[in-house]
């Protein structure tokens, strides 16, 4: 038996391996709802225009509510002989209202069908995910307001550089997620456009609405150009693109997180919720949400690479290949959903130990550029010669095994006669963040009124919905 849906052309069954290639619906299944609803305002216009009647259009809105249903509640029957969410939403159609269905896919084509749901699908998970993002930023503007003077060692090289406060680490992702959302808006903004209407490649000669059904599907207006329409996956490989930097920022913070929690640095402990043991070393507490986290990226990453790849060499308009495009999307969505869901649990659990932060922000040297400030701005010194003084005043204190702010004056000023006891005032790790009061410096005062500002700022958002 042929294909019912193009049985007129063709007279033989295509071969199971035909069959197993071309199915789709293990995938496009998780359109129903959009796919539902495009089918809902296409017949509402349709009826509209009086290209089908009231009636029909009652019959189907009836009968798709009924599917919508039967779905949400895991009663309905998916068929892979049917190929394709929109195959088996027509089929059971059929079965509860009879040849009306037939009237539903007049000037559409599957082309413009899964262009539509997939950007009405792709919308709704942008919507969720700037929410995620939200809740992640509120949690780490908290955690920012509480460590706002705790002082951490900051690095460079993953060498100790200077000190800041953990509040104002915490801030640098806070910033990084407001990028973050800002791509997604921008992605939002411009996949905002109905292909519906398209249809299969040249638009139809019936005499349809689209700006209607763009309005009614929640779009700002129909797509200017058929072959666009249904050939476009621009918005897909773009919200990639913002999923992809997305996931590199929070395996970026993973990381930090398996770095600060391993015994050997000991600056942050997570409890036994987001960690967990090793089956033959009873001691051991690995950081494994952390480390998924970072694992996932590749994931997002490998989706976004896998559909250039698939898209690089297609003409226009519509072609199988892209097909390829929900999966790999779909599965990139809920890792990164998954993982910013997983660092904002993280971020709400860990407890720093101050008391190391403090002695680790001390390491290294690391006031060593206060001490040049301090020539500079005291014994007007060029700066080239105050780095030059103190590099071998820190020679000197790590000859002798000592930090900066323990060397005796005498020591600094046989290297530097006009250094004075005032000098010393400048080497401790909270004199240090204390005095980086520039705009974006990690002076606690500072810390703390950019939190609060970004507090503010996100429950706007939240009152604003």
């Amino acid at each position: 038996m042929s294909n019912k849906m193009w049985g007129g052309r063709f007279t033989e069954r295509p071969d199971a391996i035909m069959e197993e290639i071309n199915v789709s619906i293990d995938v496009d299944r998780h359109l129903y709802a959009q796919d539902i609803a495009a089918s809902k305002a296409h017949a509402a216009m349709l009826s509209a225009q009086g290209i089908i009647t009231a009636n029909d259009a009652k019959n189907i809105a009836r009968g798709l509510d009924t599917i919508l249903s039967e779905i949400g509640n895991g009663s309905f029957d998916f068929k892979r002989a049917l190929e394709d969410i929109h195959m088996n939403v027509e089929s059971r159609l059929g079965e509860l209202i009879g040849p009306a269905a037939g009237r539903l896919h007049t000037a559409r084509s599957r082309n413009d069908q899964v262009a539509t749901d997939f950007r009405l699908y792709v919308r709704d998970t942008i919507d969720e995910t700037d929410a995620a993002l939200a809740a992640f930023q509120q949690a780490l503007v908290a955690r920012a307001i509480e460590h706002a003077g705790t002082v951490m060692p900051g690095f460079t090289h993953l060498q100790t550089a200077q000190p800041v406060t953990f509040g104002h680490h915490l801030l640098a992702y806070v910033e990084m997620t407001a990028r973050d959302r800002g791509r997604f808006a921008d992605a939002r903004n411009r996949l905002n456009e109905s292909p519906l209407g398209a249809a299969a490649l040249a638009g139809t000669s019936f005499p349809i609405d689209r700006a209607a059904t763009a309005k009614a599907l929640g779009f700002d207006r129909p797509m200017a150009n058929s072959l666009d329409a249904v050939s476009d996956r621009d918005f897909v490989l773009e919200t990639l693109s913002a999923a992809a930097i997305a996931s590199v920022h929070l395996s970026r913070f993973a990381e930090e997180i398996v770095i600060w929690t391993s015994p050997l640095v000991g600056l942050v402990r997570l409890s036994d919720k987001y960690t967990t043991g090793s089956s033959i070393m009873p001691q051991k507490r690995n950081p494994d949400a952390a480390e998924l986290v970072r694992a996932k990226t590749g994931r997002v990453i490998g989706a976004l690479t896998a559909l250039l790849i698939v898209m690089k060499g297609l003409p226009l308009a519509y072609q199988k290949d892209m097909q390829e495009d929900k999966q790999g999307a779909m599965e990139a969505f809920g890792a990164l959903s998954l993982a910013i869901r997983a660092m904002t649990a993280m971020v709400a659990d860990m407890v720093p130990d101050q008391a190391r932060m403090k002695a680790a922000a001390g390491e290294g040297y690391a006031t060593a550029t206060d001490l040049a400030d301090w020539l500079v701005r005291t014994l007007k010194m060029p700066f080239r010669d105050a780095h030059h003084v103190t590099g071998r005043i820190v020679a000197r204190a790590s000859k002798r095994g000592v930090p900066l702010h323990q060397l005796a004056l005498e020591e600094m000023q046989a290297i530097e006669p006009k250094i004075t006891r005032d000098a010393l005032s400048v080497l401790s790790v909270e004199a240090s963040v204390k005095s980086r009061t520039s705009y974006g410096g990690t002076a606690p005062k500072n810390v703390l009124a950019q939190a609060k500002a970004w507090l503010k700022r996100l429950e706007k958002e939240r009152k604003l919905g």
